[in-house]
């Protein structure tokens, strides 16, 4: 069984080119632990500065904590923090948006 969490953050003023920039293509050791921790899909879609994650995840609480210390997670982590409002640094048991409502 698989978990689709919804996400938001916010971009700092001004980064939203660089934003897209840099996600144009992720590094493929990134992408990779992203798989190794779960992650079957992560769609962004961005209105002006806010950004909106959807990840498609068989257990999201497993995959932060999969990757809270990952090397490789932490040096992307670092760049994000350049670009977000608010950066993410995995400490915490969060579940993502609650869904209000759902057509299924």
């Amino acid at each position: 069984m698989t978990q689709r969490v919804a996400v938001h953050t916010r971009l700092k003023a001004g980064k939203e080119a660089e934003y897209d920039r840099v996600h144009a293509a992720i590094p493929p050791e990134l992408a990779e632990r992203l798989r190794a921790a779960g992650v079957l899909d992560w769609r962004i879609w961005r209105s002006g500065r806010e950004l909106f994650h959807e990840i498609e995840v068989t257990d999201y609480r497993a995959m932060r904590a999969a990757l809270a210390d990952d090397p490789v997670n932490l040096a992307w982590q670092t760049r994000m923090a350049e670009l977000l409002d608010v950066e993410d640094d995995y400490s915490g048991d969060d579940t993502g948006l609650p869904l209000v409502w759902s057509l299924a």
